[in-house]
């Protein structure tokens, strides 16, 4: 594991129901090691749809397997008072892995019935 020169994580998340970015979703953060899970970080998204800050950058970011888990189910009851309970989307893990010392931005596209992820830039 390299120690973070360069590397820096950063998320955004989108709701594709309303077209607009889903502000105020939490969202933990954890490095993944066999089945060990450390919580790293919680952030909650602005009105942009984005962290603050990105999550690991510095002498914090280590290249390895981490999983950030957005709390869509709370997200989404707070803005559809419609919807079937239990939610069929409640907390979304994505997990992935950090091989280099470079930005990795992982986005959510998210909705009450389904999700996508990419590594963007």
């Amino acid at each position: 594991m390299a120690d973070g020169a360069g590397g820096k994580l950063t998320t955004h998340v989108l709701d594709t129901a309303t077209g607009k970015p889903a502000a105020g979703m939490k969202i933990a953060l954890y490095r993944v090691s066999g089945t060990s899970h450390e919580k790293i970080r919680d952030a909650v998204t602005n009105a942009d749809g984005r962290c603050d800050a990105p999550l690991l950058q510095g002498k914090d970011f280590q290249t390895g397997t981490y999983e950030l888990v957005f709390f869509a189910g709370d997200y989404l009851r707070a803005g559809n008072a419609g919807l079937p309970d239990p939610l069929f989307l409640d907390q979304v893990p994505i997990r992935f892995g950090m091989a280099e010392q470079k930005h990795y931005h992982v986005p959510l596209l998210v909705s009450p019935f389904g999700y996508s992820t990419y590594r963007g830039s």
